[in-house]
């Protein structure tokens, strides 16, 4: 299906976004009225600047307060017109009137909408009538049907959009009794869900299809069901995207479409993860001792890059001497279909990642995430790059998860990047206090659990703290604090007493725990047990264990991490 885009769904001035749109592969552009008013360039350069990017001006919009009023302003509508034609426009957008003037009439309505079709008509254009979700009588896009079947004109249909339909808890199933020829255009927008007035919901919270927690999906497949031909079109507010990249920004919006229509067609679907290949992490010669503590050792070197193999049990981790402050820098996945997975990631406009090898080293595919963390879909091929080395057994068993801090203007592109690219599935958001701000963070993972990641994102004041950590999943937590406690205390992050007195008053624990600064927490499912190194440059390790199912990742207890590192946990 052809793809548009509203332009006040990204930054910049008119000229920029109409560049960065048709960039990112899009046919058409929803033009916002604020920005050709606030653009120089007279309307005929507008058009043809869109016709030499190959964009076609797919509507005009938005034109308020007409219908059920009082008197008739068919003067500010021919006016409206004449500039379309100037801009080669043919379609419309009037949405439902909120003025505190408009009547409560529906037969009203119709009939200064017929004839606003019939003005609109003399021009070659047509109406697409919205019902806006906080519109002062029509509220429900079947309120608007019927207005449009009343006043019965072939240049009058209605405009849908996800947000106003989907944010009112309104049923799309009703949308297939339109006949598709009077569905003029389909808007839409994700978002999360919130409680909170829709008007200021829908200014700031809307996302990209797949970034939130609506389904589109649905409601697109019974749109085609009515035989709706037109362009699935993104029409988001979002402060964040007004303030991003723009052409970062497009590229996200098309994405989000491609993932869509596969999902609707049932193609080109994620080659899931089977689990953690390996972490790779930057480091200038400071990580091997706190690897050691915990139990890891050097099991291998690569045959022609400064990086060793660092393993236990089924953990394996990288050091790369990159001569830069430790930092979480690559990420192995486990992968049925190695090539297959970077195939569907450059469908999904993810480009791998140019990569030198000796003739013998394995062919590893990579691609960036959005916070520039390399993605790698690996084999066990892997490994025959490294001189081979036995395993070492211990209390560590794998990689449980990873948690990467986003930019604040990355992280709705980043949980997109996992969903689509990696096909994990979004658990809900969590904003959690920070000592000098709020953390906020989605956890996604495989349906079995095998590759968990954390997307966090951490404004602190006017600074991002870029915290990553690597969680390693351990069946003796208890024994791992015993031994560091032991032999290098210093690598614990210190958990206040005041923590310990809480737990104990909620939970009956082991009174250890407060000396060995093990955390707690428990679910429907089971228990958590789980402690913190100090942060070593931008990385920390947390041992975490598992009991019983426990589904989480111990988010009551991320404040308190929060604060400790805040007072001084890190080396």
């Amino acid at each position: 299906m052809r793809k548009s885009i509203a332009t006040v769904s990204v930054s910049g001035t008119l000229t920029e976004k109409l560049e960065a749109i048709a960039a990112a592969g899009f046919d058409g552009v929803e033009i916002f009225e604020n920005d050709l008013l606030a653009c120089p360039l007279p309307p005929e350069r507008i058009r043809a600047l869109a016709a030499d990017l190959g964009l076609s001006i797919d509507m005009y919009q938005p034109f308020r307060d007409f219908e059920a009023m009082p008197t008739l302003d068919l003067r500010r509508a021919e006016r409206k017109f004449r500039l379309m034609e100037r801009l080669g426009a043919d379609l419309l957008l009037v949405c439902s009137n909120v003025s505190p003037q408009a009547i409560d009439d529906d037969e009203l309505a119709a009939e200064q909408l017929r004839l606003l079709a019939e003005r609109a008509a003399d021009h070659g254009i047509r109406i697409a009538y919205e019902a806006l979700a906080w519109g002062r009588h029509v509220n429900e896009y079947l309120h608007a049907w019927r207005i449009v079947r009343m006043a019965d004109h072939p240049d009058l249909g209605t405009c849908l959009d996800s947000f106003h339909i989907l944010s009112r808890g309104s049923d799309p199933i009703g949308i297939e009794a339109i006949p598709g020829e009077k569905i003029f255009f389909l808007q839409l927008a994700d978002a999360p869900l919130l409680a909170m007035d829709v008007l200021q919901w829908s200014r700031h919270y809307r996302c990209f299809p797949g970034q939130g927690n609506f389904d589109l999906a649905g409601l697109v497949a019974s749109v085609l069901e009515t035989g709706y031909a037109g362009p699935l079109s993104l029409e988001v507010f979002n402060d964040h995207f007004r303030q991003a990249d723009t052409g970062r920004t497009a590229r996200d919006g098309m994405r989000s479409l491609i993932a869509l229509e596969a999902d609707l067609h049932g193609v080109a679907h994620p080659v899931v993860p089977a689990g953690f290949a390996f972490a790779e992490l930057a480091d200038t010669g400071s990580l091997g001792g706190l690897l050691g503590a915990l139990g890891f050792a050097r099991t291998g070197r690569h045959a022609t890059k400064p990086v060793e193999l660092w393993a236990q049990g089924g953990a394996r981790l990288l050091l790369n001497a990159t001569g830069a402050d430790p930092a979480l820098i690559a990420i192995g996945l486990d992968s049925p279909d190695p090539a297959g997975a970077a195939k569907h990631a450059e469908s999904l406009l993810s480009p791998v990642l140019p990569r030198e090898r000796a003739p013998k080293e394995a062919r590893l595919e990579a691609v960036a995430a959005p916070d520039g963390t390399e993605i790698f879909f690996c084999d066990d091929a892997w490994l025959g790059d490294f001189s081979p080395s036995e395993p070492v057994a211990g209390t560590i068993t794998g990689i449980d998860h990873v948690a990467l801090t986003q930019p604040w203007h990355h992280f709705d592109e980043a949980a997109l990047f996992y969903r689509s690219v990696l096909g994990l599935r979004p658990q809900e958001s969590l904003e959690l206090p920070d000592p000098y701000g709020l953390l906020r963070s989605k956890a996604m993972s495989t349906q079995d659990g095998r590759v968990r990641m954390v997307l966090n994102l951490a404004q602190v004041g006017a600074a991002d703290i870029p915290w990553q950590h690597v969680a390693l999943a351990c069946d003796d937590v208890i024994g791992m604090a015993r031994r560091l406690r032991a032999e290098r205390p210093e690598s614990l992050l210190p958990i206040p007493d005041n923590y310990y007195d809480d737990l104990e008053a909620r939970h009956e624990v082991d009174p250890e725990l407060r000396h060995l600064g093990v955390l707690y927490d428990r679910d429907e499912h089971g228990e958590f047990l789980h402690l913190y190194t100090v942060t070593v440059g931008r990385v920390f390790f947390e041992i975490v264990q598992r009991t019983g199912g426990y589904q989480g990742y111990g988010a009551v207890n991320a404040p308190i991490r929060l604060a400790a590192q805040h007072a001084g946990g890190h080396h």
